[in-house]
């Protein structure tokens, strides 16, 4: 037989149960929401990254007037048209071309001329009115460049800052016809792939050159 102070007990221990059952229940949806609230986030992060690395890697300096245009190796006549434009829009005086050092010194192995970019480059130049005693081609010839697409500015820029060490200032700008598509990167196969071969290589720029370029 309980009396009525075991039955007000027992009522009073009822109503605590459920009190604590009910804000169990409260906690189990936001327990649920805050993984879910986090993975949405990533989602969307990761999301504005993958749009956004296009333009990032394309930033360019603006133009200013300097002392040379500097002609990097590789995509023949892009690159060579660009600088004959700029000078003939009197932007600087002169056009410096890269020498790379291969694939001549291979070839030369095999008793194979190779005339190099700097000759087909300077061939370009002239072809665009550009003087021959505005033309100058860099010693000793270099091991590697990057080129004039629109995808290097970034990477060029971090590397002037870590190998000039604040010696002269370079304005780096990508050829005006280079077909990147910044802003729709992933849609062609070229562009996908100088973008995923772009931002390990800015990584490595970052951490002071541990890797170097291949022989």
């Amino acid at each position: 037989m309980t009396t009525r102070v075991d039955r007000d007990t027992m009522r009073a221990l009822a109503h605590a149960q459920s009190s604590v059952d009910a804000r169990q229940v409260r906690k189990r949806p936001l327990a649920r929401a805050i993984p879910l609230t986090l993975a949405v986030g990533v989602i969307a992060l990761t999301a504005v990254i993958f749009l956004g690395v296009g333009r990032w890697l394309a930033v360019e300096d603006p133009l200013v007037k300097a002392q040379a245009i500097v002609v990097l190796s590789g995509r023949i006549p892009m690159g060579a048209k660009e600088a004959a434009r700029l000078y003939h829009a009197a932007y600087a005086p002169q056009a410096w071309l890269m020498r790379a050092n291969e694939p001549a010194a291979s070839l030369q192995e095999m008793h194979s001329a190779y005339l190099g970019d700097d000759f087909f480059n300077s061939r370009v130049l002239m072809h665009e009115s550009v003087p021959s005693n505005a033309v100058r081609v860099l010693e000793p010839p270099i091991g590697n460049t990057a080129d004039a697409l629109k995808v290097h500015p970034r990477r060029v820029r971090t590397l002037w800052r870590e190998l000039a060490g604040g010696r002269g200032r370079a304005i780096v700008r990508a050829a005006s016809t280079d077909p990147f598509a910044p802003d729709h990167w992933w849609r062609a196969s070229g562009d996908a792939l100088h973008v995923l071969w772009e931002v390990p290589g800015l990584v490595n720029a970052w951490a002071q050159l541990p890797l170097h370029p291949s022989r």
